[in-house]
């Protein structure tokens, strides 16, 4: 019994001497695997709104989000609103848990004694999302085709080993510039937001028991705003790695768009996409600070 008792707090003291940047990532990654899991479904009804009408023939009516929803549920039954989860989970677990544990490195060394300005959040956030993004840009790669349902690919290995060997490595790093500057601007636009909006309220009301509701109400306001600011660089970051051999670069994917589907086709998908990332970013950055808090460390 004695050893048992003394076992308990050597245990609490080695996870107290956890580097806060590791802390970070954990807290990251649970907050990931939380939103991935539930917002999956609007994340593949997004990316089979900007291919299908690539599929159909000219004059062809547009679809629409809930008859892409439907369409699948009819042809792929349920669960097939959440084809292609393996990469998201893949990409979300480790790419939430890097961006969170940059962004608290980021900010401990440049802002330890004061909150960053605007113009510094932007930069703090995009910093951040630029490592992310880098590090797990070949499972998005994987996640996006697994979702168009345009590749039969039956694992998340299998599908890696496919595309190195039929299309090369570099296919894996396809959409780079656009996935960059997709993800950069909407994390640099969302923390400036984010921060702004808490820095409004009382610090009776983000220090209280209602924290979390207005953590989640000021994500959802900040991802509104930069889902939509960022929208036309999704639907490109969607063509060139749906079919790379298509575009030689972004420029090439940007005139295609346009001239095949006009302004509006740089929008097509905002409304589930405008969905997930503000429900998921909320959601993430709510139990990111929560758990942070837990921790006795200061997000």
């Amino acid at each position: 019994m004695q050893e048992k008792q003394e076992s308990q707090p050597k245990a609490a003291g080695s996870l107290g001497k956890t580097h806060p940047a590791l802390k970070a990532f954990m807290c990251g990654s649970l907050s990931g695997t939380c939103s991935t899991l539930l917002f999956q479904p609007l994340d593949l009804v997004k990316t089979r709104l900007q291919t299908v009408q690539n599929n159909m023939h000219p004059g062809a009516p547009r679809v629409g989000m809930l008859a892409v929803f439907l369409n699948v549920i009819r042809t792929e039954k349920l669960l097939g609103l959440w084809k292609g989860v393996s990469p998201s989970f893949m990409r979300c677990i480790p790419g939430v848990g890097i961006y969170f544990s940059t962004f608290y490195s980021l900010k401990q060394h440049f802002f330890l004694d004061r909150a960053p300005r605007a113009g510094e959040a932007v930069l703090l956030g995009a910093g951040a999302r630029c490592v992310a993004g880098l590090a797990m840009l070949p499972v998005t790669v994987i996640k996006t085709r697994f979702e168009s349902g345009l590749y039969n690919y039956v694992s998340v290995f299998g599908a890696l080993r496919s595309i190195c060997v039929s299309e090369g490595p570099r296919a894996l790093f396809s959409g780079l510039t656009a996935t960059l500057l997709r993800d950069a601007p909407f994390s640099g636009i969302y923390v400036m937001f984010y921060s702004q909006a808490k820095r409004t309220l009382p610090q009776e009301v983000t220090s209280s028991t209602f924290a979390p509701l207005v953590n989640f109400g000021c994500g959802v306001l900040a991802g509104i705003l930069a889902s939509v600011a960022t929208q036309p660089a999704d639907v490109v970051k969607t063509h060139m790695q749906v079919s790379p051999n298509l575009y030689r670069n972004t420029s090439d994917a940007l005139r295609f768009i346009y001239m095949e589907h006009g302004v509006s086709g740089f929008f097509r998908g905002a409304v589930p996409r405008s969905l997930r990332r503000t429900l998921m970013a909320a959601m993430a950055w709510t139990v990111y600070e929560q758990l942070m808090a837990q921790m006795g460390l200061k997000s």
